[in-house]
């Protein structure tokens, strides 16, 4: 590494976004302890003990993340390719070798050390497709642009979800943000809105009304439109491509989705309450952010917690725990803590002077505002319960490691952006 680009490394290290990373694990690491608290095993450093093994784990961040920023900031843009391929040639491996945990064999398993290569298929996600659109002769207006990015995007989904890892597959979803912010037609958001509102919509009333209903609307716009012979064709297109749609929302649910995910879908949208099967957990949940109140019940206070009514309270549900122990303020100050990390991001992303740079920028952005958004929302029953950390938060190695070596390559490239010409 020249010297130049070590010395911008301290001088122009965006620290505000390293202090929010800090408080963000400390708040996470607080509150696993109160999640998991054992009078037996107080001391902190307890590594038989969750607060113990993440405390461990935190420390291994921060080495990861110095070591990140002392890395050249070239090897990101040059080996990003080889990452992604090293990284899909895991998700092959774990599907062939892998531990099952959870129902979905997704971990490597050596001795009591597991490692979940779907958390790092992000980062490598966004190194590829920062490394395909930063290329000279890449235009987001092209077809071949978009299959090869959406190739990118898919292919790890894909091998995620083979593995029965239906939330993490979800979330690469979040890069076609990025795709919109490198100029991609909004169209694709709003079809995927239309899909999911025609799928709600079908479960709720079946696919009967639903297309009465699609028919009556496409009718009403037709009196506000020239009634000629093309945007009639182009209506009834319309028409049959949603009813086709709508006709198939029964199958899917009943053949493809598996019964959990049916029960949880049941659940979210209020056709079956079932509080001591799918709905527990949220249930649950639920009743620990409600009991905390304005300021909460305090520090391993928490009734909800240290009975254990909330499973998986220090990991997917983390949040439930702040909620009844801060209260309303507590959970209003981490979420105010993300948003003012997605605010900085970006406007790191925006002041980058490459692609490579802006589109990767935009893309840790996104991971981490989808994890964010769903985790808090799933805890509040406003999405279906998928099983993804909250970042920086939730007890876990794999979690944390890949969310910290993906926020510092950006704090990298952000530090030494001004060596780029």
């Amino acid at each position: 590494m020249i010297k130049s680009e070590r010395n911008s490394i301290w001088r122009h290290l965006e620290v505000s976004v390293v202090l929010l990373y800090f408080a963000l694990m400390l708040i996470g690491w607080m509150n696993i302890y109160s999640a998991v608290f054992d009078e037996e095993h107080q001391s902190v450093f307890d590594l038989s003990q969750r607060y113990g093994k993440q405390l461990l784990w935190i420390g291994m961040s921060l080495v990861l993340g110095l070591f990140v920023l002392l890395t050249d900031s070239r090897f990101f843009e040059s080996f990003a390719m080889a990452i992604y391929v090293l990284t899909i040639a895991m998700l092959v491996a774990v599907l062939l070798i892998g531990a099952t945990v959870s129902g979905s064999k997704s971990w490597f398993q050596v001795g009591g050390i597991g490692g979940q290569p779907a958390e790092f298929a992000k980062y490598s996600a966004g190194l590829a497709l920062a490394f395909f659109l930063s290329r000279l002769d890449t235009n987001i207006g092209q077809l071949r642009t978009k299959v090869i990015s959406f190739g990118i995007i898919l292919l790890p989904a894909f091998l995620i979800l083979l593995q029965h890892d239906t939330g993490s597959a979800l979330v690469f979803s979040s890069f076609i943000l990025v795709l919109y912010r490198e100029g991609m037609s909004g169209l694709p958001l709003v079809l995927a809105f239309v899909a999911v509102l025609l799928f709600v919509l079908t479960l709720y009333f079946g696919p009967t009304y639903v297309i009465l209903g699609v028919a009556i609307l496409l009718t009403v716009f037709m009196f506000f439109r020239k009634r000629n012979l093309k945007n009639i064709t182009r209506l009834i297109g319309v028409l049959a491509i949603a009813s086709v749609f709508v006709l198939s929302v029964d199958f899917v649910f009943d053949n493809i989705l598996e019964a959990h995910q049916q029960s949880r879908i049941n659940v979210l949208l209020g056709l079956d309450d079932d509080l001591r099967g799918a709905g527990y957990n949220v249930h649950q949940s639920k009743i620990a952010i409600g009991s905390g109140g304005f300021f909460g019940k305090g520090f391993l206070q928490g009734t909800q917690t240290k009975f254990n009514f909330v499973p998986e309270q220090s990991t997917d549900f983390i949040f439930c725990t702040i909620g009844e122990e801060w209260g309303f303020v507590g959970t209003t100050v981490v979420i105010g803590l993300y948003v003012l990390l997605f605010m900085r991001l970006i406007r790191m992303a925006e002041r980058q002077r490459t692609t490579f740079a802006r589109v990767y920028g935009y893309s840790v952005v996104s991971v981490l505002f989808f994890h964010f958004a769903i985790n808090i929302a799933m805890t509040i029953g406003l999405a279906p319960v998928i099983g993804i950390p909250l970042p920086f938060i939730s007890y876990g190695g794999s979690s944390l490691w890949a969310f910290t070596i993906m926020l510092f390559t950006f704090l990298k490239l952000d530090a030494n952006r001004l060596n780029t010409l």
